[in-house]
């Protein structure tokens, strides 16, 4: 996936999930990793990273 596509898609992820969408890429990461599908775990964890990005820090 290029660098555009996972942002789009982050994007959409968390318009339709809202902050729970961050813990659902995560865990398709880790289920994916356990499966031993590394590359789409690594793109699970830059979609991750991508809406953490765009979340923003945290508030207390």
């Amino acid at each position: 996936m290029r660098e555009m596509e996972i942002h789009d898609y982050a994007r959409q992820l968390l318009e339709a999930h809202g902050p729970k969408a961050i813990a659902e890429a995560a865990q398709n990461a880790i289920d994916l990793e356990q499966k031993g599908e590394l590359e789409l775990a690594k793109t699970w964890r830059h979609i991750e990273g991508a809406m953490k990005l765009m979340r923003g820090p945290h508030q207390s």
